[in-house]
């Protein structure tokens, strides 16, 4: 599979990667725990069908330790007893704030008032922060049909 654009070689798209990478930095330097930050990518990759996303937050997730039967179960986190129910939180309020046109409220009180249960304001600035990040990444890969499978830990820094 090839992709339809490369945004690697663009003179547009390392502008835009860079901004979007220091958004990034922001929140991996944030009090969000790091398993969680790598939970919320890999569902929110999942639901959009982002190849090029999942192989680099798997692979970037078990480098930092993430156990297979975690990786594994994300996709069914709601029947799955390895995650805490600050995870479950955190990968409900990705559901929902991944797929806002499919509710019309978008995401419900309960949804918030779970996750404000376990994260404080900063973590969930981080939070949210980091679902429309991982969107937006989902997005432009998804778009461009960027090819997945070959990504390297660490590759992007």
């Amino acid at each position: 599979m090839d992709a339809r654009l490369n945004l690697f070689s663009s003179p547009l798209a390392p502008q835009l990667m860079k901004y979007l990478g220091a958004a990034g930095k922001v929140i991996t330097d944030s009090a969000l725990p790091a398993a969680t930050q790598e939970l919320v990518k890999i569902r929110a990759s999942q639901i959009n069908g982002c190849g090029f996303c999942l192989d680099m937050h798997t692979k970037e997730a078990a480098h930092a330790g993430e156990t297979a039967l975690r990786l594994n179960m994300v996709a069914a986190w709601r029947e799955a007893t390895v995650f805490t129910d600050a995870e479950r939180a955190a990968l409900e309020l990705v559901e929902q704030g991944t797929r806002i046109a499919d509710a019309a409220g978008g995401v419900t009180d309960e949804a918030w008032a779970n996750a404000a249960q376990h994260y404080d304001e900063e973590q969930l600035a981080a939070l949210v922060s980091l679902i429309a990040l991982i969107n937006a990444y989902n997005r432009l890969n998804v778009i461009a049909r960027q090819p997945a499978g070959d990504y390297v830990v660490g590759q992007f820094g």
